[in-house]
């Protein structure tokens, strides 16, 4: 059976009430009414509970704003003064950056290998790898600092392994996902005229997988200079310590410079990745 055209009814019909079809044999039926409002309904509540719960109020907002506009304006003008002070930290930021997202991305590589189903067929193995990965991603790297400072001390060292604690976490995980979509014919041809299986995985997969895992080690580059600039607040080095430190004095136009040169760093790292990106596409 074929429906015949018919008008559309209006918003309020369409949600509303169910929608009458005539059929070219003359009957009609009614399609089920639409979900919509249920669907309103529900998320009207969840919102409402959600706010009652974390104290939410626009009228809070509303009558602060102007207060956000004085701290805002202040931040707009940066101390240009300052940016002396902020050239070691914003320089061990980037360190801790380079360094942890590069050893991190050279751990994540064989661990995503391992985790990758069409690779490791050892199904115990594979679970507890993939566990252990879905762990190391769930703790935030503000966390891993703060532990880590408490253990190795206070400076860049802990803020380093907690980046690349972090970088191995999220590398391993997108790396294995685009390692399960790779064409396992040359794989599985190398490994059946006797060769092992890293050399297989080095020659056969590595060339598909490249651009991907160089692009991800890129895309955590990027997260853990932003993650990296608010370490310092646990005693793990970098911007955060200034961060924290001119918040707490009320110094926003100290903060505005901080932040300025925090972006401008970020801007340029953008900027290059785009170019390698651009380069291995």
């Amino acid at each position: 059976m074929s429906e015949t055209t018919v008008k559309k009814p209006a918003l309020f019909d369409r949600i509303f009430k169910p929608e009458h079809i005539v059929l070219e044999n003359g009957h009609s039926v009614d399609r089920p009414k639409s979900r919509t409002p249920l669907i309103l309904i529900i998320l009207a509540v969840i919102i409402y509970v959600s706010a009652q719960a974390t104290g939410f109020d626009f009228s809070v907002i509303t009558s602060r704003f102007n207060q956000f506009g004085v701290i805002l304006g202040k931040i707009f003008q940066p101390n240009w003064s300052y940016f002396p002070k902020v050239v070691t930290p914003l320089i061990e930021t980037i360190q801790m950056s380079i360094v942890g997202t590069i050893i991190g991305c050279l751990i994540g590589l064989p661990l995503a290998i391992f985790a990758s189903n069409n690779i490791n067929t050892n199904k115990p193995t594979l679970v507890i790898i993939r566990v252990f990965l879905s762990i190391m991603r769930s703790v935030p790297t503000l966390i891993y600092a703060s532990v880590l400072a408490l253990i190795y001390g206070l400076g860049t060292f802990a803020g380093t392994l907690a980046i690349i604690i972090f970088t191995v976490g999220i590398v391993a995980k997108m790396l294995y996902e685009s390692i399960e979509t790779i064409d396992m014919k040359p794989y599985e041809a190398m490994v059946s005229f006797g060769a092992s299986t890293f050399r297989a995985f080095w020659t056969a997969c590595m060339p598909q997988i490249l651009p991907t895992y160089i692009d991800d080690c890129l895309y955590c580059f990027e997260l853990n200079v932003r993650a990296s600039s608010i370490l310092g607040y646990v005693g793990a080095g970098g911007l955060g310590v200034l961060i924290r430190e001119r918040t707490g004095l009320r110094a926003y136009n100290d903060l505005g410079m901080v932040l300025l040169a925090l972006f401008i760093v970020v801007w340029l790292i953008d900027i290059l990745n785009d170019s390698i990106r651009q380069r291995i596409s």
